[in-house]
């Protein structure tokens, strides 16, 4: 298979990497489409693929665009891309908000995937959301699927709507983790450790609790329960937690998302 990547940032070449990693291209069918010079040049030095600054014929050539560039600089690259695409390539969109029906009417094209990936794909541990046109068949949906597994796991989806409530749980969902962790090591700080003391203690806490979600045959209230026994330590955060409405205001905060990412996709 022969991939083009337009737009490679974080995002685009976490999946070039682990195209590569999962010897699902080779180096010299992996088109790397860079506008910026000097991110152009560090790629080239990296030699993960064959490098280029613009949209050219070679675009034609190749079985699947990804585009990864931010949202707004799609309409930029619109023109140049639809007069180098082919009736039989199949279309990757990992931009944020943009609609598979927009981007068939901007490049008069059918044959369109659109994804939301999350940043743990640059370690192959992402969780990925995606849904197609009805244009698309599904050998075409299978390949892509395959590709997309690369950088960790994927979900399905039928109604693309979707996607605007997965942008908001798991595309930011890492955020929310970090803004967590970033919390909890304050209250160690503040509790007297030094800020190495206290991120170890967070972070490995983090980690262990993680591993027990996805191994304990236990749910999460069966959890929570063993940890928090009557009249301890961790019964009175929980119930100071209660008190200030944390779980309201988190799911307020991820619906908040879901509502942005919603009028993104109407802009």
């Amino acid at each position: 298979m022969k991939i083009a990547i337009v737009g490679c940032g974080n995002m685009g070449m976490a999946f070039a990497k682990s195209f590569l990693q999962y010897d699902l291209v080779k180096k010299e069918d992996l088109l790397l489409v860079e506008k910026s010079a000097e991110r152009s040049e560090a790629l080239k030095a990296e030699k993960t693929g064959v490098v280029v600054d613009t949209i050219s014929a070679r675009i034609s050539e190749v079985d699947l665009i990804i585009l990864s560039v931010k949202p707004q600089d799609f309409n930029s690259l619109q023109e140049d891309l639809r007069e180098a695409i082919q009736p039989q390539q199949v279309v990757l969109s990992i931009m944020a908000g943009i609609p598979i029906a927009i981007i068939q009417e901007k490049l008069n094209h059918r044959l369109v995937i659109r994804a939301m990936p999350n940043t743990p794909a640059m370690l192959g541990m992402g969780i990925t959301g995606f849904t197609a046109a009805k244009e698309i068949d599904l050998g075409n949906l299978r390949k892509v699927e395959n590709l997309i597994n690369a950088t960790g796991r994927s979900i399905f989806l039928e109604d693309e709507a979707l996607l605007d409530a997965v942008t908001a749980l798991s595309g930011s969902g890492p955020a929310y983790f970090y803004y967590l962790v970033k919390a909890m090591i304050e209250a160690g700080k503040q509790m007297g450790f030094d800020d190495s003391v206290a991120s170890l203690l967070v972070k490995q806490t983090m980690l262990g609790a993680f591993h027990l979600i996805n191994t304990a045959d236990k749910s999460l209230d069966e959890l929570i329960k063993a940890v928090a026994s009557k009249g301890g330590t961790t019964e009175a955060a929980l119930k100071r937690f209660e008190e200030g409405g944390l779980s309201d205001t988190l799911i307020a905060g991820i619906k908040a998302a879901q509502v942005r990412a919603t009028e993104l996709s109407k802009s």
